[in-house]
């Protein structure tokens, strides 16, 4: 009787942790923007000069996704984003061009990164 009971306990136990962890992976998913071309995106960079420099408009910029996995951090290019404005101190305004891009993703020109926010 103590043996099933142990069982019916850790049963409940198991249950209990795994269903709240799907749900969240679940709604995760969902909540996940991806945005396409034509898209407008802020590009929020360091503000500094050697960034402003670097990056003109009208620049096409390739925007990489970076994953870990393994111990290692893998970069795959995503999509290509164009530089249309200025928005403040530490934002470019850009289009979408090319592929499909997630905010966090990167978009980098030689030593120049800016992380892709959703506008």
């Amino acid at each position: 009787m103590r043996k099933v009971l142990m069982l019916a306990i850790l049963a409940a136990f198991v249950a209990a942790v795994s269903a709240p962890v799907t749900v969240q992976a679940a709604e995760k998913a969902k909540s996940e923007v991806v945005m396409k071309v034509g898209n407008t995106v802020s590009l929020f960079h360091s503000g500094t000069a050697d960034v402003k420099k670097e990056i003109c408009m009208g620049d096409v910029i390739p925007v990489y996704r970076e994953t870990m996995g393994g111990g290692h951090t893998t970069s795959k290019e995503v999509g290509k984003v164009k530089v249309t404005g200025y928005e403040g101190e530490h934002y470019f305004k850009a289009e979408i061009v090319k592929g499909e891009i997630k905010p966090g993703d990167v978009a980098k020109k030689n030593e120049a990164y800016c992380l892709v926010q959703k506008r």
